[in-house]
């Protein structure tokens, strides 16, 4: 049960998508417990919300503010932000980007919020 319990965190915590180094030791009952878990909540956040759904994984805490200084630890790509603006996520470069839309970014390690 313990091993559940935070089994279900990592969902919170990484995401959707779990880090192989993680995986690696999980045995398949405990990924594919995951994987129905992560399906459940999705279903549930999509019920929810109106149209677009309720994404429950966001602001784990409250935001001081809305929009955060972030640097880009690896090359990502195109990242593109709800106004339809296109920004180029390239290694040691630094954006002024919505909190909401970096958070899922940050958690993969692909960006740091810079603290001032």
């Amino acid at each position: 049960y313990d091993r559940l319990l935070r089994i279900r965190a990592l969902r919170w915590e990484y995401g959707s998508v779990l880090p192989n180094t993680i995986q690696f030791h999980m045995s398949a009952e405990e990924v594919e417990w995951f994987n129905r878990y992560k399906k459940s909540l999705a279903t549930y956040m999509r019920s929810v919300g109106g149209e677009e759904g309720l994404d429950l994984t966001q602001d784990i805490k409250p935001p001081k503010s809305l929009y955060i200084e972030v640097r880009c630890l690896r090359d990502y790509g195109e990242f593109e932000i709800d106004d339809g603006t296109t920004i180029l996520l390239k290694k040691n470069s630094q954006h002024f980007l919505p909190r909401w839309k970096c958070e899922q970014l940050i958690r993969q390690g692909v960006l740091e919020h810079i603290l001032s």
